[in-house]
């Protein structure tokens, strides 16, 4: 199960008035099979990664809690940053 927080909900807004495009599904496919993971940095939150372009990554913050994952926000970033 997975639910979207109201800051993560947002978000979808705030990234669409700034003309940067993402959908629900891309969010959920991050977490679900990401190209990377971050567990330690922000323990106990999760840092899921994947390539949105050839020059930027879409990284989602979660917590999961037993079957239920909670994505508490997500943001593009320049491959350079994350890599």
């Amino acid at each position: 199960m997975i639910h979207f927080t109201r800051h993560a909900e947002d978000k979808f807004k705030i990234l669409n008035q700034h003309s940067v495009i993402i959908n629900k599904s891309k969010v959920i496919a991050t977490i679900l099979n990401p190209e990377t993971t971050d567990k330690i940095s922000r323990f106990p939150l999760i840092i899921a990664q994947s390539k949105l372009d050839n020059s930027h990554v879409l990284r989602v913050i979660y917590k999961q809690e037993n079957d239920l994952k909670t994505i508490i926000t997500f943001y593009p970033g320049r491959i350079k940053q994350y890599d």
